[in-house]
């Protein structure tokens, strides 16, 4: 059986594989997950919203929840340049961004697009730590 932290970085690594509701391995939403996922719907009323929380790819204690991937498909992004779409994402959790959230990576996608390829990103491995731990100017 394979343990959570390496089940997690292998679906990661896969690209299509989508942690939903609970990413973290718990099997359940946090709070921030929560309001993440509420305020968006009211926002932007999606077709489709995957959100997966990265945070334990990240030097945070278990548990957190600050790192965020985000796929929205919505027809509100129609006519919108990429910058406008987040800007409406951004908006919707002005809150979240403001304060528990330090991450959140934005796939903000119209129906049609999201047919074109309907999966969320992976995102590359944190490097941890800062540049000075890394040794890096």
């Amino acid at each position: 059986m394979l343990s959570g932290q390496l089940a997690r970085r292998l679906f990661s690594m896969a690209g299509r594989v989508c942690l939903p509701r609970g990413s973290a391995g718990s099997g359940t939403i946090g709070p921030v997950e929560a309001a993440i996922r509420t305020k968006l719907d009211q926002a932007l009323n999606p077709e489709v919203l995957e959100l997966r929380n990265e945070s334990g790819g990240h030097a945070v204690p278990p548990g957190s929840e600050t790192h965020f991937r985000v796929a929205v498909v919505s027809s509100r992004f129609e006519g919108l340049s990429p910058l406008q779409r987040h800007r409406l994402v951004h908006a919707a959790l002005s809150e979240e961004l403001a304060g528990p959230v330090h991450a959140l990576a934005i796939q903000a996608q119209t129906p049609a697009q999201w047919r074109e390829n309907p999966q969320l990103d992976a995102s590359p491995p944190c490097l941890g730590g800062s540049k000075k731990t890394r040794g890096t100017p």
